[in-house]
């Protein structure tokens, strides 16, 4: 019984995070806009991409297809994260989740942060002006990434668009730890940018 609250509390702090995003950012319609998903990675000792880095992969791609089923005339993908973890930066490990998980689109790679606060600030300038944003990773962490750019460029908010970063019952039991990890450092923003 425990263990069963345990996974619907994982669940419901993603599914709340997500939801309140999803509310304030419903009337950027993609529709006729050029569209940057920023797909953040995660800390990645291997070679090859690990568990996360391969959800945060499937959250892009069917992200990018949501986005072109409601209209984006382009959806490209940004890949971010520097080597934090292993000899690979994260960006490269995305690129080859993104492939497997069936993404044949353009894709950039920033391969030097090694922070959300950093993933932020390096990818700024590879957005180009017109483009509409979606933050893709598990929802707790886009909000932080949502956070940041705010605190960066708060004109960039007006251009966050949705992602589908939510799928119930995906990756249910990491989404606790996700969510207890996620809460912590949300709580934390006041003080900290790190």
């Amino acid at each position: 019984m425990v263990l069963l609250s345990c996974l619907a509390w994982g669940e419901a702090a993603h599914f709340g995070a997500g939801a309140a995003s999803r509310r304030r950012r419903a009337r950027h319609s993609p529709t006729g806009r050029d569209i940057a998903i920023v797909l953040l990675g995660f800390a990645n000792r291997g070679a090859h991409p690990n568990l996360v880095n391969r959800w945060r992969a499937r959250i892009a791609v069917r992200t990018a297809r949501l986005l072109v089923r409601r209209g984006a005339r382009s959806v490209r993908v940004i890949c971010c994260g520097g080597p934090t973890k292993g000899p690979v930066p994260e960006a490269e490990l995305l690129a080859v989740a993104l492939r497997h998980a069936g993404w044949h689109g353009e894709t950039v790679l920033e391969r030097h942060s090694r922070s959300t606060w950093e993933n932020i600030n390096n990818v700024r300038p590879l957005l180009r002006p017109d483009e509409l944003i979606a933050i893709c990773s598990n929802d707790l962490r886009a909000v932080k990434a949502r956070v940041y750019f705010a605190r960066q460029d708060p004109s960039v908010v007006e251009r966050l668009t949705i992602a589908a970063n939510y799928c119930v019952g995906e990756m249910v039991l990491v989404k606790p730890l996700f969510a207890a990890v996620g809460l912590r450092k949300l709580r934390t923003l006041g003080t900290h940018h790190r």
